[in-house]
């Protein structure tokens, strides 16, 4: 008996065949490739096939299979809200998925990517054993897992965690409005956009930055000026060391949590920066809720959604009251 995990990104697909003890069959990666609409769907649909299509030479029994999205998912219509994916405003994936699959006994679970890592954390990484762990995806944009009391929250209405949107600073911009004011600033996206701004706003730095593109910059090559100690770089990662740091701070005094997992792309190469964003986190965190919690970077790295997408397919959890 197995499993299928697919983890939708804002830019690659990735799917695998996990046995019931977590061990990794068989796996595909594949580019969004700017698609949108349908077409996204079309190329889950390849990735599937190609997995059945092993799945039926070794003569594996499929249960389940779990999909984590970089947005919302409307848990009683299956509908889902993707902002980094063009036409996923409102997309029928529940439906999709059970007409592609054609075979009803197959159980069919969606939830958002930062659930997803968490789930995976908890199954097989950092946040092994914990009923209490938060898990802060940083990547294209952020989000984060919250798991209290053994429950996994989502919220009213399934929307629970997007913490992009958190006021880290005034005034409000209309920019804040499509991803948030945390995500704007300090998302993988967000720190090529605060480069850029300063850039326009620093004339005179003549440093490692400027000699690119800027239409070109990636958060990466943010990073790597930093490692080469660009003061322009320095000032970008400051600015997020200190907005992550916050952030943690006020997910410790809400919900006092065992571990603060950082994950996504950016860690990656933030990971260096765990000890600056725990001291940040120390000046604004409730100072015994602080003193209770671990920082740690994800065990998982990139593959913690699909991970946790798996494990949420095989596991049965309680029904929303």
């Amino acid at each position: 008996m197995a499993v299928i995990g697919i983890d939708l990104g804002g830019t690659k697909l990735s799917a695998a065949i996990f046995l019931e003890n977590g061990i990794l069959l068989k796996k595909e990666t594949m580019s969004l490739e700017k698609r949108g609409g349908h077409d996204v769907f079309i190329l889950i649909g390849k990735a599937l096939n190609l997995l059945l299509k092993h799945i039926n030479s070794e003569g594996i029994t499929i249960s389940a299979v779990g999909c984590c999205v970089p947005g919302a998912v409307n848990q009683q219509t299956g509908t889902v809200w993707a902002p980094n994916i063009t036409g996923w405003e409102n997309y029928p994936l529940q439906s999709d998925l059970t007409e592609f699959l054609k075979d009803q006994t197959i159980k069919i679970k969606i939830d958002s990517d930062r659930v997803c890592s968490l789930w995976g954390e908890i199954w097989k990484g950092a946040a092994y054993g914990c009923n209490n762990a938060i898990f802060i995806a940083v990547g294209t944009g952020i989000g984060a897992g919250i798991r209290t009391d053994g429950i996994m929250l989502r919220g009213s209405h399934d929307i629970g965690g997007a913490i992009g949107w958190l006021a880290i600073q005034k005034p409000f911009k209309e920019e804040y409005i499509q991803c948030g004011c945390f995500e704007y600033h300090s998302s993988g996206e967000g720190l090529v956009k605060v480069t850029r701004d300063y850039l326009v706003e620093d004339i005179d730095y003549k440093g490692i930055l400027r000699s690119i593109n800027s239409d070109q910059i990636t958060a990466y090559e943010v990073f790597d000026a930093w490692s080469l100690h660009d003061p322009l770089a320095t000032r970008v990662i400051d600015r997020a060391v200190e907005a992550w740091g916050m952030v943690a701070a006020n997910m410790i005094s809400i919900f006092n949590p065992e571990k603060i997992i950082f994950g996504g792309g950016i860690f990656g190469p933030a990971a260096l920066l765990l000890e600056r964003i725990t001291d940040e986190a120390r000046k604004w965190a409730q100072p015994i809720s602080f003193k209770q919690v671990q920082f740690e970077v994800s065990q998982l790295g990139g593959d913690a959604a699909l991970i946790g997408a798996a494990y949420m397919a095989l596991i049965d959890e309680p029904e929303k009251q």
